[in-house]
């Protein structure tokens, strides 16, 4: 386990807008309460509450990545407009303690959904 710190910046903070994602037009997640993590020179990610997604669109795969800052990354694909995305998302189920901030939210791949910011 490795802790954030000037070689390697990690910040999470309240997202104040409302984030919602889809694919193909079918609504995956929306919400007013994201998180933005951003770390080093990564770009920003927003992390969403599992409550305001739609688990019913979502499977749970195999897939495990670790990360050093943040522990074990369990993965979901998305069945939507019958299309299988698959790893479409992230979720750290038991972050390390100074990520426990993130622990129930899901992080999504937006090379493999539409991420976007809208009007409340």
């Amino acid at each position: 386990m490795k802790l954030p710190g000037p070689d390697h910046p990690i910040t999470i903070t309240a997202n104040p807008r409302r984030i919602r994602v889809s694919v193909d037009g079918v609504v995956v997640a929306d919400t007013t309460h994201a998180l933005t993590l951003k770390e080093a020179s990564y770009p920003a990610v927003q992390y969403l509450p599992r409550e305001d997604a739609n688990m019913a669109l979502l499977a749970r795969t195999e897939r495990t990545t670790h990360c050093p800052y943040k522990g074990d990354a369990n993965y979901f694909s998305i069945n939507a407009n019958g299309r299988r995305i698959e790893n479409s998302i992230w979720t750290y189920e038991t972050p390390f303690p100074a990520m426990a901030e993130i622990a129930g939210h899901l992080a999504f791949y937006p090379d493999k959904v539409t991420i976007e910011e809208v009007a409340s």
